[in-house]
C-alpha cells in the first residue's frame, strides 16, 4: 500500500461551481497525517492549531485538527491523489 491508501479513509466531492473535495482519514493515523502534511505544506494561516490554512505545488486546501482537509478548485481526484501522496510520503 502507499501513503494516499494507508492514511486516506475516504474522499467526497462537494456539489456547485467549485470543485473543492473533502478528504476524511483514517481515525487512527489521522495524527500522523496531520503532522506530516504540516511538516511539507505552507501554512498560511493557524487558528489555535485546530484549523490550518495551507499552500502546497500551487494547491490551496485547510486541514483541520479532526481529520479531515478541503482541498479548493482541485481539478480531478486523480490530482488530488498525487498531491497527497507527496504529503503523505
Amino acid at each position: 500500500m502507499g501513503a494516499y491508501e494507508d492514511f486516506v479513509a475516504r474522499t467526497d466531492g462537494t456539489c456547485g461551481k467549485d470543485k473543492d473535495i473533502i478528504v476524511t482519514f483514517k481515525y487512527d493515523k489521522k495524527n500522523e497525517a496531520i503532522e506530516r502534511i504540516l511538516k511539507k505544506a505552507k501554512i498560511e494561516k493557524s487558528l489555535s492549531r485546530i484549523i490550518f490554512e495551507l499552500t502546497f505545488d500551487n494547491t490551496s486546501f485547510r486541514l483541520y485538527g479532526s481529520g479531515k482537509a478541503i482541498f479548493r478548485d482541485m481539478p480531478s481526484k486523480e490530482k488530488l491523489q498525487a498531491v497527497l501522496t507527496e504529503l503523505l510520503s
